[in-house]
C-alpha cells in the first residue's frame, strides 16, 4: 500500500518541477480539481510531478492528479501488480500508459490486530530504497476530464518491512524508468526486477 510519500526541497526534484509546470498548461490545470504540490509530504488528490513518456518517447515530468476517480466518486490511489492487467479501471493504462513518481521515500503505517481481530494503526515509518536517495515508484495513470490521473502499483512486501504492511509500492532501480515508461514495453518482465532491498526508520 501506498498513501504518502515525501519529496526533499533540492535539486533533483526542483529541476522536475520546473519541467512539469512547463509541459501542464495553465488551462489544463484549472481541470484538476487539487492543488499543486511540489515538495513535502505528498498526500493523494493533490497534482504532483510524474515522469512519463513525451511524444519524442523521452522520459518527461508532468503534472498528474493522484487518485483514479471510481464511479462511486471515491479516489482509488493504489492498483495491485497482480491484477492490474485484468482490471477493468487499469487494464488499458497497464498496456500502454504507464508512469514513475519521483521521491525521496515513501511512508507507511504499522498494522496493528488487537485481541478482538480489529485491525488499528500503529507506528508510522519512513522506507526507501538501500543505498539510494531517491524512489521510483512505478505507477499508471489515465485520462479522466482532459487531465492526467494516477495510480501507484503496489506488490507484497519485501521480508525486512512485512511486519509494517502487507503491501508495499513497486519501486524500480533509476536505469528502467524509460523502459517502464514506454508504451511498446513488457511491464511483466521489468517488474521482476523491483527493488526490494528497504531500509526503514520511525517516522
Amino acid at each position: 500500500m501506498c498513501c504518502r510519500y515525501f519529496v526533499e526541497p533540492n535539486g533533483y526534484f526542483a529541476q522536475l518541477a520546473r519541467q512539469a509546470h512547463r509541459t501542464t498548461t495553465n488551462s489544463r490545470l484549472k481541470i484538476s480539481e487539487g492543488k499543486v504540490q511540489l515538495e513535502g509530504e505528498i498526500s493523494p488528490g493533490t497534482n504532483v510531478p510524474v515522469i512519463a513518456s513525451g511524444k519524442s518517447g523521452k522520459p518527461i515530468a508532468f503534472l498528474m492528479f493522484w487518485g483514479f476517480r471510481a464511479k462511486t466518486g471515491s479516489l482509488v490511489v493504489n492498483a495491485r501488480t497482480e491484477t492490474a492487467a485484468e482490471k477493468p479501471m487499469f487494464k488499458d493504462a497497464w498496456a500502454s500508459h504507464r508512469c514513475v513518481i519521483p521521491a525521496s521515500w515513501y511512508y507507511e503505517w504499522e498494522h496493528l490486530t488487537s485481541p478482538d481481530g480489529k485491525t488499528k494503526t500503529g507506528q508510522k515509518y519512513s522506507i526507501q530504497p538501500a543505498g539510494m536517495d531517491r524512489t521510483y515508484l512505478a505507477g499508471l495513470y489515465r485520462m479522466e476530464n482532459s487531465f492526467p490521473h494516477f495510480a501507484v502499483l503496489t506488490r507484497p512486501p519485501a521480508e525486512s518491512i512485512s511486519f509494517i504492511h502487507d503491501r508495499m509500492p513497486l519501486i524500480l532501480p533509476e536505469g528502467l524508468i524509460a523502459d517502464w515508461i514506454r508504451p511498446d514495453s513488457d511491464p511483466k518482465e521489468i517488474i521482476g526486477h523491483a527493488l526490494t532491498d528497504m531500509v526503514f526508520e520511525t517516522a
